[in-house]
């Protein structure tokens, strides 16, 4: 099996936080917001996978394992807000909630 090389797991790592970058600043429903989220870290951990594998280590795995952790306590929370906000505004753009305060 040959081994990939580290610069070409890092190169896909900042080509989907940039994809994550461009959803979050680009998006105004809170799903697709939420999804861009998820797309970045799942490629932080990718860039901690791949450099973990390069220099023959497994910080790059728990470190992984960790940032899994904080993405479902994200999503959990973050799902759990989205449907109150949703039931109390019937609405799911954040241009729509921002004109709503009061």
């Amino acid at each position: 099996m040959i081994p990939i090389p580290m610069h070409h797991g890092l190169i896909l790592a900042v080509l989907l936080f940039a994809l994550g970058v461009i959803g979050l600043l680009s998006r105004r429903n809170i799903l697709f917001i939420l999804l861009s989220l998820e797309i970045m870290l799942n490629s932080a951990g990718l860039a901690f996978i791949v450099a973990g594998s390069n220099w023959e280590q497994a910080d790059g795995q728990i470190m992984f394992v960790f940032i899994l952790a904080i993405a479902a306590a994200e999503v959990a929370v973050a799902l759990a807000l989205t449907l109150i906000i949703y039931r109390k505004y019937k609405t799911l753009d954040i241009d729509e909630l921002r004109s709503m305060r009061g």
